[in-house]
This record gives structure tokens, sequence and C-alpha cells, in this order.
């Protein structure tokens, strides 16, 4: 028995998966009550322009790159209130990602430029494993050496059963 839906239907369920965030297309479909391959389905004959069209006119606030946010942060700086929403709601934002971002640019301004935090985190990441493959070789040793003294004590109490 195969349920029938209505087009309608359909249609909200393509554009809730192609504005999900960060949710998987599982969690769309739990939501939904249908079923998973369902779902994919009604997104895989959906047509690519439609798809595109959706996804152009709404980008998510975690696929705007540094320039974009800066960008924005320029085009909003003078706004407030009503302005600042409308502006916020004609690019599928809200006025707490502005905020969001502009602290995120104080807190590079704070550590220095933002490029030279990439080649501190991998020179930190460099010394981490140098640390734990040293850890590593340390640990090794240690061992070796506690059951060298554990072999040496019960090689004198035998020799010392042997003597007597």
């Amino acid at each position: 028995m195969t349920k029938r839906y209505s087009a309608e239907f359909i249609e909200q369920a393509r554009q809730k998966v192609l504005s999900r965030g960060n949710r998987t297309q599982q969690s769309v479909a739990d939501e939904l009550n249908i079923h998973k391959s369902t779902l994919k389905t009604w997104m895989r004959k959906m047509p690519m322009e439609q798809k595109s069209d959706v996804m152009g006119k709404a980008k998510r606030p975690c696929d705007w790159n540094a320039v974009e946010q800066f960008r924005a942060l320029q085009e909003t700086y003078g706004l407030s209130g009503e302005a600042l929403h409308a502006w916020c709601r004609e690019r599928g934002l809200f006025a707490h990602h502005l905020t969001a971002w502009e602290k995120s640019f104080c807190a590079a301004e704070k550590t220095g430029n933002g490029n030279g935090n990439a080649g501190d985190v991998r020179h930190l990441k460099e010394e981490n494993a140098q640390l734990k493959r040293e850890l590593s070789r340390k640990e090794k040793a240690l061992s070796e050496a506690a059951a060298l003294l554990i072999l040496q004590k019960k090689f004198r109490a035998l020799w010392e059963d042997a003597v007597l």
C-alpha cells in the first residue's frame, strides 16, 4: 500500500530539505513522518533550476565567507530596528548573526590578524604530535625498566633459594 502525498506537501518537504541548515535529511524525514528514501526520491525528481533558485535566495549564515560577512557588517553599520531586520530578512539572516560576526572580527583583531592563526594552529598540532611520540617512547622505556627490575628481583630470590 503506497501513500499518496499532495504536491503541496511534497514541495514543502523539498523546501525543508533545502533550508535544513546543519540537520540531516533523516531528521527532516523523521519530522515529516516519511521515509528517508521517499524524501530522497522527491529531491532527485526536483528540477535543477528550482533547486538553484531556492538555494540562491537564502544562503545559510554558516555559508558566508569572511569577506561577505565584513561587507554585511559594513552595509548594516548605520541600520537599527526595523530597517536592520528588513535587511536581514532579505538575506536570510538574523541580527544575532551580525552580532556574532562582529565579535569574531573584533576577537581576531585583538589576537592579531586572522591569517597568522592558521600557522599557529598548525605549529601547535605538530608540537602536540611530537610530544605524544615522546611520551609514548618514555612510557615504553619505563615499562621495560620496570620489567627488568622485576626480573632482577626474581633472579635474586631464586639465587638465594639455590644457595641455601
